[in-house]
């Protein structure tokens, strides 16, 4: 008998949980899939391996560094005929000093378990004194020094929140533009467009000229593909936004297009 109550109590837990996640989940995706006013994302730096590299480099920032961001996304929206010339303003909030609970490898529980403590954590750590931020993009930074390769960011598909891992190297600073870029779109309702294999972008969606004539070499990557395919199976990470356009399907998936 006890045995089944604990059952039936684990169970209306579950159930709770799945119903906070699925409310919040519908109240960011309508905010966000609107497009009647600018959305506001708010970019929180953090020291992710607590180095002096990466604590200058965050002392350095400026809201300014992420104008190439937002002038990107203005420009890609115009194209898709988007009535808004600025759709998603960018801010800079002060840094936080804590690290985010580390993304679980797998499995539906331990991931929306995770997805309730980050929730928690943001709120709890919202350095940003501005009007409430329809998008919170933490990111993590790296001394290049100390880590050569970067664990692999995190965007919650309308969930308004995403983990973004990034070096702290000036010389890193257009294609951390790219992965901030392309995990905000994750927020937004966008999908990657590339094989999870071996990273090639997926034809058509993940090529940004796909009509191009001949295909190969294409000049541009789709945001969400992340790369510049060369040929059928070889691709090359763009050095920063001014190679990287946004396809028609992600334009279709975050509701620029119908």
């Amino acid at each position: 008998m006890k045995r089944s109550a604990a059952s039936l109590l684990r169970l209306f837990i579950l159930l709770l949980i799945l119903l906070m996640v699925a409310l919040q989940q519908f109240g960011s995706r309508m905010r966000t899939s609107s497009w009647e006013t600018p959305l506001w994302a708010v970019i929180y730096p953090i020291n992710a391996d607590g180095s002096e590299a990466a604590q200058q480099f965050i002392a350095d920032i400026a809201e300014s560094d992420f104008d190439a961001i937002e002038g990107f996304l203005a420009e890609e929206a115009e194209v898709f005929g988007l009535p808004l010339s600025n759709p998603i303003a960018i801010k800079l909030a002060p840094e936080i000093t804590s690290l985010p609970p580390v993304p679980p490898s797998g499995g539906t529980l331990a991931i929306i378990w995770w997805s309730l403590k980050t929730r928690w954590w943001s709120s709890v750590e919202d350095t940003f004194e501005g009007p409430s931020a329809d998008i919170q993009l933490f990111v993590l930074y790296h001394d290049p020094e100390i880590q050569s390769s970067l664990r692999h960011s995190v965007g919650i598909r309308n969930g308004g929140y995403a983990l973004i891992n990034a070096f702290a190297d000036n010389n890193q600073r257009g294609s951390n533009q790219v992965i901030i870029a392309h995990e905000l779109m994750h927020t937004l309702g966008a999908t990657d467009k590339y094989l999870p294999t071996n990273g090639q972008p997926v034809y058509p969606a993940g090529y940004a000229k796909p009509d191009q004539l001949p295909l190969h070499p294409q000049h541009f990557a789709e945001l969400m593909a992340g790369r510049i395919p060369l040929s059928a199976d070889t691709a090359k990470i763009p050095e920063n936004l001014d190679e990287v356009l946004i396809g028609r399907q992600s334009a279709i998936e975050i509701r620029w297009l119908k």
